[in-house]
Formats: C-alpha cells, sequence, structure tokens
C-alpha cells in the first residue's frame, strides 16, 4: 500500500523534534533569561485548529510549571467587534503552521499594539505572523502538505515545552526532551492501539482526558472528525460527569486519554465510574517511562499513525478530508 503524505508526515516527526531542539535551543535560553527578569502578567495563546489545540497544552504546561495564568484568544474580538485589549506585561504566544491566516495575523497585531510581547512559533519564518513577532520560535518542520496537520502540532508541543523547559531551568524536563525523539521512534515501532475495525462502524464518540490528557483530547477529536467524519467531542473527565455523563446510558463509546501524571488517579476513578454506567472504552495509553509532560506527545505519535492506516483501510483518503484546505482563511 502505497504511503500517504499523512504517514510521510507523521514519520518524519521524531527527526524534526531533535533538529528543532537543537536549532532553536540558544533562542529558548534568551527568551527564558528575559522572562525570568521580567516574568509576564499573563500569556495570550493566539491560534485556529490545530494551533489553537496546542494552547490547550501550552495552558496547563505554563500553569503547572510557571505558576502563570494563561488564556485563549478570541480571534473575533479582534476582528469582528473591533476590540483592543489592553496587554501591558502580557506575553502573546502565535502558533500557525502557514504564518499567514488573516485573522491569525491581525490578532497578533492587535495583541503587539495592546502591550504584549509577542513570540510566533511558526513554520514558515517569512511569513506576516513571523515579520511582526518580538522572538520567532520556527518549527523546523519542513512543508506539510496533507491537510490533517501532523509533525506541526507534535513539533509545537515540543517548542513549547522547550520555552517551558528554559524558562524555568528545569534540566529533567530538558534532558526528557533531548531524550524524547528516540522515544517517539519507539512509539513508531510500537503495536497500533487503534484499528480499523474499532472505527468502521462508529458515528459518534467522545474523547476524555484529565489536564494533560484533555489537553490533546481536542486534538484526537478534531482528528477522528477530518479523517474518519466520526462526530467526536473532547471533554475534561472531570467534566463530562457535570452532565453530558448521561450519553453513555445508550452505550456510548469514549476515547480514554490516560496520562501517568499528579492526576491519574482521579481519571481512573472516573473512567472506573463512566464504563460501570456502560461506556464501551476505547484504550489509548501513554508511557509510563516518559516524563509526565511528554507524554502527550507519544500518544499523538501512535494515535496520527494508526488514524491514518484505519483511514487506507476503510477506503478513506487521509491526505483530502472532504471539504478542507491546508489554509484557512478566516476573517
Amino acid at each position: 500500500m502505497t504511503e500517504s503524505r499523512m504517514q510521510i508526515e507523521a514519520q518524519a516527526t521524531p527527526a524534526i523534534i531533535r533538529a528543532q531542539l537543537a536549532a532553536n535551543a540558544p533562542i529558548c535560553e534568551q527568551l527564558g533569561a528575559e522572562l525570568r527578569q521580567q516574568p509576564p502578567t499573563g500569556i495570550m495563546m493566539i491560534g485556529r485548529g490545530t494551533s489553537d489545540h496546542a494552547g490547550v497544552f501550552a495552558k496547563y504546561l505554563f500553569e503547572v510549571e510557571a505558576h502563570t495564568p494563561v488564556f485563549a484568544a478570541a480571534p473575533s474580538v479582534a476582528g469582528v467587534y473591533d476590540s483592543q485589549l489592553q496587554l501591558n506585561g502580557y506575553l502573546a504566544i502565535c502558533i500557525s503552521q502557514s504564518g499567514q491566516s488573516p485573522d491569525i495575523v491581525e490578532q497578533a497585531k492587535r495583541a503587539k499594539a495592546g502591550g504584549a510581547r509577542l513570540v510566533a512559533i511558526v513554520n514558515v519564518t517569512d511569513s506576516p505572523l513571523a515579520q511582526l513577532a518580538d522572538t520567532v520560535l520556527p518549527l523546523h518542520a519542513g512543508p506539510e502538505l496533507a491537510v490533517a496537520a501532523t509533525k506541526s502540532y507534535l513539533a509545537s508541543l515540543s517548542a513549547l515545552s522547550q520555552i517551558c523547559a528554559s524558562w524555568q531551568q528545569d534540566q529533567a524536563l530538558k534532558d526528557a526532551l533531548n531524550a524524547l525523539p528516540e522515544q517517539l521512534e519507539q512509539t513508531q515501532r510500537a503495536p497500533a492501539c487503534l484499528h480499523a475495525e474499532q472505527l468502521q462502524d462508529l458515528r459518534h464518540c467522545v474523547v476524555l482526558g484529565r489536564g494533560f490528557g484533555y489537553a490533546i483530547a481536542r486534538e484526537i477529536a478534531l482528528k477522528l472528525k477530518e479523517v474518519l467524519g466520526i462526530h467526536a467531542e473532547a471533554f475534561s473527565s472531570a467534566e463530562f460527569l457535570h452532565g453530558p455523563v448521561t450519553l453513555v446510558e445508550r452505550h456510548l463509546t469514549v476515547f480514554n486519554v490516560h496520562i501517568h501524571d499528579e492526576g491519574s488517579d482521579m481519571h481512573r476513578r472516573q473512567l472506573a465510574d463512566i464504563k460501570k454506567r456502560g461506556a464501551h472504552l476505547v484504550q489509548m495509553p501513554a508511557t509510563e517511562t516518559l516524563h509526565p509532560r511528554l507524554q502527550p506527545l507519544a500518544v499523538m505519535q501512535r494515535f496520527y499513525l494508526d488514524i491514518e492506516h484505519a483511514a487506507r483501510q476503510l477506503g478513506l483518503n487521509p491526505d483530502a478530508p472532504p471539504g478542507l484546505k491546508k489554509v484557512t482563511e478566516t476573517h
């Protein structure tokens, strides 16, 4: 079976992250020193789609490790409602593969105009977004041709982790990042977690995680929609119990994203309760030996390969989801 672009790009991730970490180390060390000297009041994350989902990971990462509040920008506030936020003392981190979506570029302009320092995590380094930024952190992902983003998302998470490790002078996280490419290669060689027969008749599901597990659940749900046409929603496993849990009475399929960290025991108890109520669980386990902040990257690495393979087995083209294109020009 001929390899798809999605498969080729997902498989390239370990080499990309290995090169990215080396190339960006001086930038991150300088940025980290500046953030220690002048800590931001808060962090605004700017992105759409997969990049917005990377911002959810950033929220947990910087709030847990740097004790700094993080919130997601609403690009319509600037682009539709023409409102200028006051962001003196804030850090704005904008994530974009192309660096050219009009609403994202406009939000970045408004963030700077409001007084924020702008960091661009971007794959295209001569893009309008990169030209605006005070600090540019290249993804070094190379051209991403598959509509469903894979390597750029994982490179975004590794870039955010490298910023955090440098800012907090966290040697354990730095060491874990250096070992990450090899861990991702091992993950690629590991047995599949998802199979076509689990997905062929699936029409609706939810994806549950807690903390850093929820941080990637939204991206998993998006790919189930994009690549397989399955209606999927992501919830925190704690939030799911506040109302939506009634859905499991209809034998709902639940993708269980289990990260081995501080929230592990609580998440396990919540999923046991959900299973008891009648849910069908699909397990998406993390590698327990990995640093807990980097386990989500390994889960996503395996998921991308599994969902691509399942799509082709089901007669779908993972490179060309119906109605989608690579750059979405929202205003």
